[in-house]
């Protein structure tokens, strides 16, 4: 791609030429989004509720034209990521995981989408954990300000295969079908701080919490973002 941004940095590196097509506010984001699954303009617009329609048509249409993303002919109005945007995935989620360090409590407006929730669940998946625990589902309803939004993660050995589900979700393919099925299914009603707390191994059980224990012990052993460390290597077997 030997083409040149209009408002190139005039630089001949890659850290440059790769901010050139993918730096401009909501860029990256879109791209978190769409890391999840393919989704439709308004899916976008809904999950990312401050970017105007001006902003989010001219970043898809740039990110379209720097063969990021593509419109998906299956699903109407849709777009996904072509091979060189799913490249960016190690990027987005080395950037999740150095965020979350800094996240303290939601800020006034501040809302947390099921396609936010869903990838910080995979930049917080840790593989070699899961591997030596049982199939198991969680479903998280994450609770803010607006609507509640909900998240299904099933992990399968070291895989992980997690999608918005309830009104509204997008059909996604699932892996759930594969065996061995999921015998333990676990679910949690979390504020979004809590969700931080918890993953960020900063919180024991949620005071609303009456389920089996073992179970969540299982949750915040597969799940965790260490604050400033590393992200783990996630096997090209996973997938969302």
């Amino acid at each position: 791609m030997a083409t040149r941004g209009a408002r190139g940095f005039g630089q001949y590196g890659g850290a440059a030429r790769a901010l050139e097509r993918v730096g401009d506010r909501w860029a990256l984001l879109i791209v978190r989004d769409l890391l999840v699954g393919a989704r439709r303009y308004g899916d976008l617009k809904a999950g990312l509720p401050r970017i105007p329609t001006n902003i989010l048509s001219d970043r898809l249409k740039e990110l379209q034209e720097a063969g990021v993303l593509r419109r998906v002919p299956s699903v109407r109005g849709g777009y996904e990521l072509t091979e060189l945007g799913r490249g960016l995935e190690p990027v987005v989620v080395a950037l999740e995981r150095w965020g979350w360090s800094l996240l303290g409590e939601p800020g006034d407006g501040e809302t947390m989408s099921a396609d936010s929730i869903a990838f910080a669940l995979r930049a917080a998946f840790r593989p070699d954990a899961a591997a030596s625990l049982p199939p198991t589902e969680y479903v998280l309803h994450v609770a803010d300000e607006a609507a509640p939004v909900s998240v299904s993660a099933i992990v399968i050995g070291p895989t992980l295969d997690v999608a918005p589900v309830g009104p509204g979700a997008l059909p996604q393919p699932r892996r759930s079908a594969l065996e061995p099925v999921p015998q333990s299914v676990l679910e949690l009603e979390l504020a979004p701080g809590r969700l931080r707390a918890l993953l960020a191994g900063e919180a024991s059980v949620p005071s609303s919490f009456a389920g089996d224990s073992e179970l969540l012990a299982r949750f915040c052993a597969t799940f965790r973002i260490d604050a400033g460390g590393p992200a783990p290597v996630m096997p090209a077997t996973a997938v969302a």
